[in-house]
């Protein structure tokens, strides 16, 4: 029997970076992809859940970089804010750190363990990380599986994802091979806008029926307007391969309105699935 797609409305938070005042909290970017700022002026992050329930989304996936404190007293606050919102956290997004970096992938590992902890402390029942920035190679892949496997031994109580994203997990084929040397251990997250070449629709279908969660993610046609036509077609891949899981949908794009295009999005995937 075919898989159905999940139906509850679901989002990925990067979606409302500009919405949160673009936050990024001190020594939550190592890498520098992300610049830190602290000054706030958006919406704070215990309102968040209150704001996504009241724009009609029941599930989350929630950027690491979002939260001001750890400590166990603010993490509760949070995840009580979740309860009583009545918003599912799906799964808890590590959106830094690199496995596979030769001369510090062990210390990157260990700073990806520390955020897997806040993601058990939050209650959230799986974590996203990043499998690597470096070009797939058998050794780069194995050394990413070694690093995956052991995150995943040292967290048995949250279900370890990783996703087609960085340069390790460039296509299809990379994905497949992590895949079989994480021997299950370890899942896969799809994210439909991570590959943008012409053969986008071809790859994310190679993989996604394995997938466990999904960020499905929009180009925008011009500035501002979102591509229907590539929402479309990414979710009738997802459908064609039995993709089973929730669709978090992600706005991605130019327009400072992001609860307004979120909302657009939700009809898009409404209509979809029927």
């Amino acid at each position: 029997m075919a898989h159905q797609l999940d139906p509850t409305p679901a989002v990925h938070t990067w979606s409302l970076f500009r919405t949160l005042g673009r936050y990024v909290a001190p020594g939550s970017a190592p890498s520098g992809t992300l610049t830190e700022n602290t000054e706030g002026g958006g919406l704070p992050l215990l309102e968040l859940p209150g704001e996504l329930a009241a724009h009609g989304f029941r599930s989350a996936q929630l950027c690491h970089f979002y939260l001001p404190s750890t400590e166990d007293a603010y993490l509760g606050e949070l995840r009580s804010a979740f309860d009583e919102a009545g918003v599912d956290l799906e799964c808890f997004l590590v959106d830094d750190g690199d496995l596979v970096d030769p001369d510090h992938g062990t210390e990157q590992r260990a700073w990806i363990s520390g955020w897997i902890d806040v993601a058990e402390r939050l209650g959230a029942p799986r974590v996203r990380v990043p499998a690597g920035d470096r070009a797939p190679s058998e050794e780069t892949l194995r050394a990413s599986a070694e690093g995956l496997r052991a995150l995943a031994a040292e967290h048995p109580g949250i279900r370890v994802l990783t996703e087609n994203w960085k340069s390790l997990l460039a296509d299809e084929k990379a994905v497949r091979r992590l895949l079989e040397l994480v021997e299950g251990e370890v899942g896969l997250l799809i994210d439909t806008g991570n590959w943008d070449d012409e053969e986008k629709y071809r790859r994310i279908g190679a993989v996604a029926g394995v997938a466990e969660c999904s960020q499905v993610k929009a180009r925008e046609s011009a500035s501002g307007v979102i591509d229907e036509e590539d929402l479309q077609r990414s979710l009738a891949v997802l459908r064609e391969v039995e993709y089973g899981g929730r669709l978090s949908l992600v706005y991605a794009g130019t327009d400072d309105d992001e609860w307004g295009r979120l909302a657009q999005l939700l009809e898009i995937a409404a209509r979809e699935l029927g």
